[in-house]
């Protein structure tokens, strides 16, 4: 494995799921480092319970000295990622990152589950992921440096997580797999396919919204660390990093970051799930 640095300068990104949390701190990482950002998000309009929407996202890119352009729309819509597409050929031209970054998550026991939450996670999650990605590989192969990057776990069949949301572990599961897969299928074109996972649990708007979320608050990492490991991996030349699941703080200790203090989670940070 090479870590040797490309730069990001005017190259494009294009992200789901992006209003908020960890698509925000990607999205923000990247328009740092010189990238335009091209976001998908469902939210338009602010919701009474998380903070965010696609609009602010693009306001507070464009705050930190990017580029920006919003598309609402749902990434499980073949339209509506065909314009994500669109747009950023129109305003950047040009596509030389995909992050699948949206996903549902519901980890009730199976025979509460309902089938309406099953099927949402498997469609965020594998058919979003599936959409986008097959949307942006056209313009991938054109690529100088060409990246996919999928916000999903290492594979582990500890029965601790096949046992503890069978459905919302499938769903993960199945976007890592994917992503596997296309390193391989393209790996003869140069286009890096890989994951990234936190080590611990994410200050985000879901994480706060889980069972004892304040207490997991407290001992979670800020986002900015997986939107700092993201930017780190994209800047890695493409054809010598593909098929990797990364680890938010490894990639980041790889790069040469020794002190991990600034993203917060105390001295005992919460270890997030599908790790141990």
């Amino acid at each position: 494995m090479s870590t040797e640095q490309q730069n990001l300068t005017d190259r494009t990104l294009v992200v789901s799921g992006a209003s908020r949390g960890i698509g925000l701190a990607i999205a923000l990482s990247a328009a740092r480092r010189g990238a335009n950002v091209v976001l998908l998000a469902k939210t338009a309009q602010p919701h009474p319970r998380l903070p965010g929407t696609v609009h602010t996202a693009v306001a507070d890119i464009e705050a930190a000295g990017g580029k920006a352009a919003a598309v609402v729309g749902d990434v499980r819509e073949e339209a509506d990622v065909a314009r994500v597409v669109e747009t950023a050929l129109e305003r950047f031209g040009c596509i030389d990152y995909c992050v699948n970054n949206a996903s549902a998550i519901a980890t009730d026991p199976t025979e509460k589950l309902s089938a309406k939450k099953f099927d949402l996670m498997q469609q965020i999650n594998l058919r979003g992921t599936f959409l986008l990605t097959r949307a942006c590989l056209p313009h991938l192969r054109q690529a100088p440096n060409p990246h996919i990057l999928t916000i999903a776990p290492p594979l582990n069949t500890s029965p601790r997580w096949l046992g503890a949301h069978p459905s919302y572990t499938l769903s993960k599961y199945g976007m890592t797999l994917l992503t596997l897969g296309w390193a391989a299928e393209y790996a003869d074109a140069g286009i890096a396919a890989n994951c990234l996972w936190p080590q611990t649990y994410i200050a985000t708007s879901a994480v706060a919204n889980l069972p004892d979320g304040t207490n997991l608050l407290e001992s979670s990492r800020s986002p900015q660390i997986m939107g700092d490991a993201a930017t780190e991996i994209l800047s890695r030349e493409a054809k010598f990093n593909t098929g990797n699941t990364y680890i938010d703080a490894t990639a980041l200790l790889e790069s040469g970051r020794t002190d991990l203090s600034e993203y917060g989670g105390g001295a005992n940070p919460i270890p997030d799930m599908f790790l141990d």
